[in-house]
């Protein structure tokens, strides 16, 4: 027996077949691809623009991003952490509890911890945005999106300045979930009261580490 999936598949190909091989005038692709601005120029417009979006920036290096993980959690009292297998232990600060999401935590495990780390696949600086894949560092998308407190990992080199350049970083592995974030969670009734935390975490706190010889932002 087919699902409800599989037939719907199934009329939407259905439907494409008898579509014309052309479809109208093409569409126009002299948009920009890449940015001309330097690397430290597009680091610190993501940096302004994730801020601009009531999200807090911490800059370090890999030295020291174990001391600033460890110093943010006890200035604002998380302890218990949820965290994607592949999280490095150097990241980890060591008066935490790590839960590693392997096997994978319920929801109601990731609903009671303080916060999650994870790392990233890509910002944008035209948008403010942390792009996840569920690759490297970052595990299945629930993780980003129950806890109530995200961390997030942003090395320099993974900042790009604009959106088609993303995308291209991302096309290798298109077919993947992806979670675009922008700022913590918040959204707004007819009335623009503005409400944050209803689908996804209240705060995000992103860790931009500078790589070795980088100049201080």
């Amino acid at each position: 027996m087919s699902s409800p999936r599989d037939a719907m598949l199934r009329r939407i190909r259905a439907a494409l077949a008898q579509a014309p091989a052309e479809h109208g005038q093409a569409l126009a692709r002299d948009y920009r691809r890449a940015g001309e601005a330097a690397q430290e120029a597009v680091l610190a417009s993501f940096i302004e623009r994730v801020e601009d979006y009531k999200a807090r920036v911490i800059i370090t290096d890999h030295a020291h991003l174990p001391d600033a993980l460890a110093a943010l959690c006890a200035e604002r009292g998380l302890r218990r952490f949820v965290v994607p297998v592949d999280v490095p232990e150097a990241w980890l600060p060591p008066d935490v509890e790590v839960l590693r999401d392997e096997p994978a935590l319920s929801y109601d495990v990731l609903d009671s911890v303080d916060g999650v780390i994870t790392g990233c696949r890509v910002g944008i600086a035209q948008t403010g945005t942390i792009v996840l894949d569920g690759g490297e560092h970052q595990g299945r998308r629930a993780l980003s999106l129950v806890p109530d407190v995200h961390l997030c990992v942003v090395r320099a080199d993974q900042v790009v300045d604009l959106v088609p350049e993303a995308i291209a970083v991302l096309h290798p592995n298109a077919t993947r979930p992806l979670t675009f974030i922008s700022g913590p969670s918040a959204t707004s009734d007819i009335e623009l009261s503005r409400v944050e935390g209803v689908h996804g975490p209240r705060t995000l706190i992103v860790f931009v580490v500078r790589t070795e010889g980088q100049r201080s932002l």
